[in-house]
């Protein structure tokens, strides 16, 4: 079986975030120290995933090219692909079959934020497992009724999924990461549109429910899921972020750690690139990092 790859829809027009979305996609917009993008890019390549495409719209993706460009300073593949109208999140899978080329794939919304003790090495072996059919990660919330739902039984088994219910059966919320089999594409591509005219990803996620098992990841209180579409979640998750960082003196989501961690690149070419931007504080911790990561490996 092929290996994993990943996708990151980075698209909408963001109504919830303006007027900050008037003239920028909200991805390119920063969660205090970086660009809310590197978040979800950083979730992939904690995955082990190499080969990423980046989905968004005709007029914000070259700008995600001017910012990623090929992914090669971080031993990463970026790709491109336009979504030229926010026809729903399952569309992302039917604009990406070229580039999985039947390859079993992790999909990720621009917007959301993980992170937690040892959700990287979790997400290793999720990716790692090729086995399931799909793999979903659900979080508590106090206002479920704004997300997809999920019913979970005693024994932590999927029953169900609801989009936005008006009374839901619980308060896990289905986040923005999802794992999937190779028929992902096949799949999406066999849904008609909703009520709104969307390719609904929980319409998807009920299909594989009643074909297959899906198996369900419930984040605990390790772990803070963050998903950034309105003012109050973006300031909430850039004060969690700065917190964090001020505190323990790491950076989260930072891909050039977690790409010289993987072995995928080199200090020197770390090194390289903290030189271009070493008057700001990003610059000073890569130099930083890349001292502290060659005296622990003496």
């Amino acid at each position: 079986m092929k290996e994993r790859k990943g996708i990151i829809l980075a698209g909408g027009s963001g109504t919830r975030l303006y007027p900050m979305t008037n003239v920028v996609s909200k991805q390119l917009l920063p969660v205090f120290d970086k660009p809310m993008i590197y978040y979800p890019l950083s979730t992939l390549m904690l995955s082990g995933i190499r080969e990423i495409l980046i989905i968004s719209t005709p007029e914000d993706l070259p700008r995600f090219e001017s910012l990623l460009g090929t992914g090669a300073q971080w031993g990463v593949e970026i790709q491109y692909a336009v979504q030229p109208s926010p026809d729903g999140i399952a569309q992302a899978l039917i604009i990406g079959a070229e580039f999985l080329s039947g390859a079993p794939c992790a999909l990720i919304l621009g917007d959301n934020i993980f992170h937690g003790a040892g959700f990287g090495v979790k997400l290793q072996e999720i990716s790692l497992d090729l086995t399931r059919h799909l793999t979903l990660f659900a979080c508590q919330v106090h206002d479920p009724e704004r997300y997809g739902v999920a019913e979970i039984n005693r024994d932590g088994r999927l029953l169900g999924i609801e989009e936005k219910p008006s009374k839901p059966k619980s308060s896990y919320a289905v986040t923005g990461l999802y794992f999937y089999d190779e028929e992902a594409p096949s799949l999406a591509n066999s849904l008609t549109p909703s009520a709104r005219g969307e390719l609904e990803i929980t319409a998807l996620n009920n299909m594989y429910l009643s074909q297959s098992s899906v198996h369900v990841e419930r984040l605990d209180r390790g772990h803070v899921w963050f998903d950034t579409g309105t003012p109050e979640s973006l300031s909430e998750a850039a004060q969690y972020v700065q917190a964090i960082e001020h505190r323990q003196g790491v950076k989260i989501h930072c891909p050039e750690e977690i790409s010289l961690h993987k072995g995928w690149v080199q200090p020197d070419e770390v090194i390289e690139r903290a030189d271009q931007v070493k008057n700001s504080d990003y610059g000073r911790y890569l130099m930083q990092m890349v001292e502290d990561f060659k005296r622990d490996i003496d």
